[in-house]
């Protein structure tokens, strides 16, 4: 009696242990195969100024225009703020920027109060009144296909009121897969891939901004982390480019780049 009663508590704190510690478990079985590296790998644009041997500050390059927002907006899918800082800082350089995946638009924002007053920017994201036209593909992860219908909700964005900037934007409302990507091609300075999660639409996005940035230009992917079921399609289709494409991670962030040679 004693014996199977041990068993039975032994197994019991053993699923407790795997549930509470799963994410740390699944990053320990699947590290990162992509190369992790600091941030001035990215661009001179992040090269620090020494102050002294205790102290760092930034260079001009690096002060941007920006602004928060509070958890109580329940605003979803948004890039974290040091995520945000570092596509502002790029954006300060690029004349024409493609955004795959608009949400709420806080990143296109950031973009559009970054960017030279020349600049476009062009974000796409599915039309709100025909999501359900949406169909899920085999290879597709079942909660990034869910996520990217309650993603796409937005009909007007944290921009819409900021006329002057607004200007600068170009909302497509198409689903990215049905993109004409030779419209653009060698046309982008910077492109920003966080819309679909699912297999088919990251192939789908990765495969046109290939096409579509330029010589020098950079090519940004949002949310490559094992630590959510939502995220394995973009962690495991990102590695499988490693053979054929120089793609590497940032530390401190979900974000990962390629710079075209």
């Amino acid at each position: 009696m004693f014996k199977y009663l041990f068993y039975f508590l032994f197994s019991l704190n053993l699923l407790f242990i795997l549930f509470f510690f799963r994410k740390k478990i699944r990053r320990s079985f699947f590290n990162p195969k992509i190369t992790t590296v600091d941030l001035e790998k990215i661009d001179d644009s992040f090269k620090s100024l020494k102050i002294d041997e205790n102290l760092k500050a930034p260079n001009k390059k690096m002060i941007t225009n920006t602004f928060f927002v509070p958890n109580d907006w329940n605003v979803v899918g948004m890039t974290s703020d040091y995520e945000g800082w570092i596509l502002s800082v790029l954006s300060k350089k690029s004349y024409n920027i493609f955004e795959f995946g608009t949400c709420s638009g806080k990143t296109t924002y950031l973009f559009a109060l970054n960017s030279p007053k020349e600049a476009k920017i062009f974000s796409i994201t599915l039309p709100p009144h025909n999501l359900s036209s949406q169909v899920k593909e085999q290879k597709d992860n079942s909660i990034a296909f869910r996520n990217a219908i309650l993603e796409s909700k937005y009909e007007k964005f944290m921009f819409s009121l900021d006329l002057e900037l607004k200007n600068k934007i170009e909302v497509i409302f198409q689903d990215s897969k049905n993109l004409d990507a030779s419209k653009y091609e060698n046309l982008f300075d910077l492109i920003f891939i966080d819309g679909g999660h699912s297999y088919s639409c990251v192939k789908n996005d990765t495969e046109k901004a290939f096409k579509m940035i330029k010589k020098n230009g950079l090519i940004f992917w949002h949310d490559y982390s094992i630590g959510k079921k939502s995220h394995k399609d973009i962690y495991f289709y990102l590695n499988s480019l490693r053979k054929d494409h120089e793609i590497f991670h940032i530390k401190n962030t979900s974000l990962c780049f390629y710079i075209k040679k």
